[in-house]
């Protein structure tokens, strides 16, 4: 593939009038589009061009937004941005539980979509699936000991974990460590996938340590900009947070009820457990 993805974007919509603004929007920032009308078609493209950003309706001829979404997840690292005039919670929870890293109700504002599109733009995209090694796991650093399969060992020992000191930048906590140069993320020596969501948000909280990360502090750096800047945040991007944090959970295999990596500070914010075991506040 020798097109620059970068600046390729997929767009996936059967209103051809919302196609066309979508298509004017991207373009205007500078993209090469790849238009699609059927979430079939959607996810043949983003597996051909391989984007940085997708856009992805929900209500599509044959398969669902929903379905296109975890399809594409399966083969592409790009940026799904989902649009639908599903504005319901649970609307939003299952389009970000599906792979979305943002949702963005109908009808838009094309500067919104741009202001989004800018912040995707400034955060480090993960490899995609498809050209990682099927079935490898990934390389420890230099020195570090060799992995212990996970149905082996003991919870209470001690994790074999990489050294942020060696190869890469690794980030570590407990039994799980991130290394933000190949975007990889280790839970007891197994790789785990994360959207370049996730992946942002559990890099956000391993820099944190112990500091607590608000909502609104998380979602300014999905947007690109500083903690503590002046841009407003609203519910609906605090509602997002809980949901990408509510997934990402699931995925290193924690909970809310007894957390072993994350957890809630009522009423604040989220913030690394401490290194021994304890009662922990809940959600």
């Amino acid at each position: 593939m020798t097109e620059d993805a970068t600046k390729t974007a997929v767009i996936i919509e059967d209103d051809p009038d919302v196609r066309s603004l979508l298509d004017e929007v991207f373009r205007a920032a500078g993209f090469r589009t790849v238009l699609a009308g059927t979430g079939l078609e959607g996810v043949a493209a983003v597996a051909e061009h391989r984007p940085v950003i997708t856009t992805l309706d929900i209500n599509l001829p044959g398969i669902d937004g929903f379905e296109a979404a975890r399809r594409i997840r399966a083969v592409s690292g790009t940026f799904i941005i989902m649009l639908s005039a599903l504005g319901e919670e649970s609307d939003v929870v299952l389009g970000l539980t599906s792979g979305a890293d943002e949702y963005l109700v109908k009808p838009f504002r094309p500067r919104e979509l741009r202001a989004r599109i800018e912040a995707l733009l400034r955060r480090p995209r993960n490899p995609d699936p498809a050209t990682a090694s099927v079935g490898a796991a990934p390389a420890a650093p230099a020195g570090a000991p060799a992995a212990v399969p996970a149905v082996a060992r003991n919870p209470s020992e001690a994790a074999a974990i990489p050294s942020h000191t060696t190869a890469g930048q690794w980030h570590s906590h407990r039994d799980i460590s991130l290394d933000l140069d190949s975007h990889t993320v280790l839970v007891a020596q197994r790789e785990v996938e994360l959207t370049p969501t996730e992946f942002d948000l559990l890099a956000t909280l391993l820099e944190s340590k112990r500091r607590v990360r608000s909502k609104a502090d998380l979602a300014l750096v999905l947007r690109g900009e500083a903690f503590g800047s002046a841009s407003y945040v609203g519910e609906p991007d605090k509602r997002a947070i809980e949901a990408h944090m509510a997934n990402l959970r699931r995925k290193i295999g924690d909970s809310t009820a007894a957390p072993r990596y994350i957890e809630t500070v009522r009423g604040v914010g989220y913030r690394l457990t401490a290194h021994t075991d304890g009662t922990a506040a809940e959600d």
